[in-house]
């Protein structure tokens, strides 16, 4: 298949642009670098050295022969660019990775916020629209999030893939139905992706657009089978509080020997899946795209489920790293369950990696390793849902990246892990 991969520079669109080309497909990044200049504003760098987005692409190329190909574009504000685009490489997918993904930095500041609608809305609606003018027929994967249900108000009811059957009293009798199930967003940026979900809705029932919709959990690891080929290939390690996710900020903590930070009780239950599941996932989603004219086919995307503590827990048993319980900067319940339906992917032939399987190999091989570079500042969480005078704002002046710190002594390295 000819494929789009729009944001395939980012944390899992390059992970799945190499995993795809691997497999024999036609792939083309679209990306106008957007989290790298992040970075700079925020004046902190990956855990693991980037290279440029040219260099990994030649390196592509040369250790496996298959091309990627690249176009520098702006989708949320060059709208006839990306009908040029579209109409140039006609592709039989675009994989719909362009949005700004972090909960906290969605909620960072009032230029945060507004930046995270104006990007992942219009990026949206602007694929939608121009596929329909362009007159292409490609099937849409788009990653959306497990956050789109909220958390903390279906009690143990497990969560149903994307639709929910309910019952109608009428004066006719009762109706059955099966509707979106009811979105509850815990930020900013958990409200864009349920406003990408009624977007899909709609094109989807209105212009015949074949749409997937993958609510995906958190997603830890770092690397994949294409990734580990050359250290100018690795994928991005996000440790900081803005976009490091909780499990992989836990690893990194205890490479360094830095107190383990549970916000709150930590009863917060999560849905996980390492980033090998993920572009599994999203292979299996094009190998299996809805009919035209069917509504969106809706996968929850996770393998586990752990409460936040318990993993604090165990990684602070076999590190011997303390764990410090910090304020919750979240508006959340103190405790929630959890308990996802993920059938459609185990049906399909998804094999999960277990936290079990992967965890030693992550922090040996990539927290231990790059440890040097980490930037202690940088890994309390800052962001404030109900934001103080004093809360920490993001400049909008071009920063220069924070140097890497000194490297520390060496931690303990994980023997055993279980889960």
């Amino acid at each position: 298949m000819k494929i789009l991969v729009l944001g395939g520079d980012g944390f899992c669109g390059w992970p799945t642009s190499l995993h795809l080309s691997d497999k024999g497909h036609d792939i083309v990044i679209v990306d106008n670098l957007s989290r790298r200049q992040i970075d700079v504003l925020l004046e902190v760098q990956p855990l693991t050295p980037i290279t440029s987005i040219s260099e990994r692409l030649i390196t592509w190329q040369e250790l496996t022969g298959k091309k990627i190909g690249f176009e520098f574009l702006d989708i949320a504000n060059d709208y006839s660019g990306l009908l040029t685009v579209l109409k140039k490489h006609k592709p039989d997918a675009v994989v719909h990775f362009a949005e700004q993904r972090s909960a906290p930095y969605s909620m960072k500041s009032p230029t945060t916020k507004r930046y995270t609608v104006d990007n992942n809305v219009k990026v949206t609606h602007n694929l939608l629209c121009a596929l329909v003018e362009a007159g292409i027929d490609a099937h849409v994967v788009h990653l959306g999030t497990m956050g789109v249900y909220g958390y903390g108000w279906f009690g143990t009811a497990p969560i149903p893939e994307g639709y929910l059957s309910i019952k109608v009293d009428t004066p006719e009798g009762e109706i059955a139905r099966e509707v979106l199930h009811p979105a509850n967003p815990g930020s900013v940026y958990h409200m864009t992706k349920t406003l990408d979900q009624l977007m899909l809705a709609f094109y989807a029932k209105n212009d015949g657009i074949r749409v997937t919709d993958l609510h995906q959990g958190i997603v830890w690891g770092t690397q994949t089978p294409q990734t580990s080929l050359d250290e100018r290939l690795i994928n991005r390690f996000d440790y900081d509080g803005d976009y490091g996710t909780v499990l992989n900020r836990f690893l990194m903590q205890a490479a360094i020997g830095y107190p383990l930070t549970v916000h709150g009780t930590g009863g917060q239950t999560r849905a996980f899946i390492h980033i090998r599941d993920t572009v599994r996932c999203i292979e299996l989603a094009l190998a299996n795209p809805p009919k035209h004219g069917e509504r969106p086919a809706i996968f929850n995307q996770v393998t586990e489920v752990f409460r936040v503590r318990e993993l604090a827990k165990l990684i602070s048993k076999v590190t011997g790293v303390p764990i410090s319980n910090l304020p919750n900067p979240r508006i959340e319940a103190a405790e929630n369950d959890l308990a996802v339906n993920n059938q459609q992917f185990l049906a399909l032939g998804l094999n999960p990696t277990t936290l079990s399987q992967g965890l030693l190999a992550e922090v040996q091989e990539i927290t231990t390793k790059y440890a040097y570079r980490v930037d202690r500042s940088k890994i309390p969480a800052r962001s404030q849902w109900r934001p103080t005078s004093s809360s920490t704002q993001v400049s909008s002046k071009k920063t220069k990246a924070a140097k890497p710190s000194k490297p520390r002594s060496k931690s303990k390295k994980i023997s055993s892990i279980s889960k």
